[in-house]
């Protein structure tokens, strides 16, 4: 058994990707059209050879409402290389930072749609510093 993927339902395919792309730094490997379901599936991932998994980001084209907010999965993690880069990176691009890295090890962000994502540091644990060591957390995660 191998894991394949999380799958997501957003409801701005544009923003999302915007969001996972644009921001997070994931890849689109393949994306699939569907008239007769009328959804579109979108796949990314990070990009690297040793790392098959991946997030199916579904849009459902007629769906009007926001899909309810729900913890039901708990979130998706990725490991990152300088957890303050990251940070300060996403945050340069207007991403709320809603658990800081206070530890050099862990921070969480959500997607536009809610979704909860947790940084981890590969390796060990920065040391900890400003402005992170002393930043307050923001809303939900």
């Amino acid at each position: 058994m191998r894991f394949l993927h999380t799958m997501l339902r957003v409801q701005d395919l544009d923003r999302a990707l915007d969001f996972f792309v644009n921001k997070l730094g994931l890849e689109e490997l393949r994306r699939h059209d569907s008239e007769g379901g009328r959804f579109t599936l979108v796949f990314l991932g990070t990009g690297h050879s040793d790392d098959p998994a991946t997030i199916e980001l579904t849009y459902n084209w007629d769906q009007a409402e926001p899909y309810p907010v729900g913890r039901f999965f708990g979130h998706l993690a990725f490991e990152v290389d300088d957890i303050y880069a990251t940070c300060q990176r996403l945050m340069d691009a207007g991403v709320t930072i809603n658990r800081p890295p206070r530890d050099g090890r862990m921070a969480f962000v959500r997607s536009p749609d809610l979704h909860s994502i947790e940084l981890l540091q590969r390796g060990g644990a920065l040391a900890p510093r400003e402005p992170w060591a002393s930043m307050a957390n923001t809303g939900e995660w």
